[in-house]
């Protein structure tokens, strides 16, 4: 992966035209030639209809093959449409990622009857009713599926909790209640416990659901020759399943499967918690730097940048770490919205994409635009995948020293010639810093790349550059070619 790029090629207000996958494959050439080496496809299975992004799974093994729901496609396309996409990314050396949701299911077919009991929702391990009998949406049989691929039938002691009660028309959060149930440990910790997220919640401390699920992982990357996956909603699920989850299916597919998860906590501590009880078998996405970027681009001169990279993953973990401005989950209007304000972005991908450590990730609605609207981001994120291409190589020396303007320098390469690069970040008035980039520079007239600034600037013999920032922008100076 080296200087590699994965992209979330999705947002969250895509058109229900089944277009997806269609698109993904003719742009499979230009994310090649841009630097693109993985892409990260949404859920690709059928979910409460054709217009379900794909979190409110309902058959995990049809992947737009079958007529359930109402559609034989999903928003994305059908399975033959996805099976040309991936197959066109691989011809173009582009690694596939599914999104992989397991912690819940819905639109379950048919109602049952258990036991349960209403949970308080801001501790769930706290009941505010007796065990009693609700009709609950828990049968999935997959009429329009059969048995083809699994004959797995999900019931009631499937699940550990559920969301409404048929009977009395009532929601809430239902512990469900039989010998030996109970909500999942190796959870977050918050509210109580937070195994329960939405839906009906998957028990993944049933026998027969941890032996489906593993099923499921070998299958679905054996059918679709998947490289990797994002793990969904990791925070939520009991992370020795998911620990034996991946084991089972690099036992299959090699133990070079790729595997990153959400756990959506800022908290440093809870970040490195976790790593250390899946014995580090995944990487997880940067959400403390994604709120450190956020927060510098809403308090603007009033954020102290030298403290960007505090507290963040990629700063103590950073093999571990996948970087990301934004994603589906933080755009405005979604459900854990954060979104960095438009005049810092450049300033924030040019961090993760240049910076030495971290895996970055590009959201598809800062390249390609939200709701159909283009992207006024395109052009710079275009020029900062060329740096990272042509000039992001060598050891990292930052300059993180000053409240309004921060900057690093990577030295190059002898490989890669006219590699190296120096970026500056303002959020205050103009500014300059003296960076050295390696006295094998030396004599080298380096430009800046964004169009910020129009002067060059000669390296001295000392590898020492006097580099200028204009206020509140990146500046990102590279050898002149």
């Amino acid at each position: 992966m080296k200087n590699g790029v994965m992209m979330q090629y999705f947002e969250w207000n895509l058109p229900d035209d089944g277009k997806l996958w269609e698109q993904l494959k003719e742009d499979a050439e230009h994310l090649h030639d841009i630097g693109v080496t993985a892409v990260w496809i949404p859920p690709a299975y059928k979910g409460c209809g054709s217009s379900d992004v794909g979190y409110g799974v309902y058959d995990l093994y049809d992947l737009g093959e079958f007529d359930q729901k109402g559609t034989v496609r999903t928003k994305y396309g059908t399975r033959e449409e996805l099976e040309q996409a991936i197959d066109a990314l691989h011809a173009h050396s582009i690694s596939v990622y599914l999104d992989a949701v397991m912690n819940h299911k819905a639109g379950a077919d048919r109602v049952e009857t258990c036991m349960a009991q209403l949970v308080d929702p801001d501790n769930r391990d706290q009941p505010i009713s007796e065990p009693y009998e609700i009709d609950c949406w828990t049968g999935f049989d997959f009429p329009g599926r059969g048995d083809t691929y699994s004959d797995f039938k999900w019931h009631w002691f499937h699940f550990s909790g559920t969301d409404y009660n048929e009977r009395d028309k009532k929601t809430g959060i239902y512990q469900i209640v039989s010998e030996g149930k109970a909500w999942s440990i190796g959870v977050d910790g918050e509210n109580g416990n937070y195994d329960y997220l939405m839906f009906s919640d998957i028990d993944l401390d049933h026998p027969e659901v941890v032996a489906e699920l593993q099923r499921w992982g070998i299958w679905v990357v054996r059918e679709f020759n998947l490289d990797g996956m994002r793990l969904d909603a990791v925070k939520h699920m009991h992370d020795r399943f998911l620990q034996k989850f991946l084991e089972a299916v690099r036992a299959d597919a090699g133990d070079k499967f790729y595997a990153v998860g959400e756990y959506w906590v800022e908290d440093i501590n809870t970040l490195e918690e976790y790593l250390a009880n899946i014995n580090y078998e995944m990487d997880l996405f940067d959400v403390a730097l994604h709120y450190n970027l956020c927060a510098a681009s809403k308090s603007g001169r009033d954020y102290d940048l030298s403290h960007l990279l505090d507290g963040t993953l990629v700063a103590s973990h950073p093999t571990l770490a996948v970087t990301f401005v934004d994603n589906h989950d933080s755009q405005l209007g979604s459900s854990l919205e954060s979104q960095v304000e438009d005049w810092f972005k450049p300033s924030a991908y040019a961090l993760i994409l240049l910076m030495e450590h971290g895996y970055p990730c590009l959201f598809y609605g800062d390249y390609y635009g939200v709701k159909g609207e283009p992207s006024p981001h395109r052009t710079v994120i275009d020029t900062l995948l060329e740096v990272r291409r042509r000039c992001a190589y060598g050891k990292q020396t930052d300059y993180f020293d000053y409240p309004s303007v921060v900057g690093f320098t990577r030295c190059g390469v002898d490989d890669k010639p006219r590699s190296g690069l120096a970026v500056l970040i303002s959020n205050g008035d103009d500014a300059e810093k003296l960076m050295n980039v390696g006295e094998t520079h030396a004599g080298e007239t380096w430009r800046e790349v964004t169009g910020n600034r129009d002067e060059t600037i000669v390296i001295g013999d000392d590898g020492n550059g006097v580099f200028p920032v204009s206020a509140g922008k990146v500046a990102v100076w590279t050898p002149e070619v």
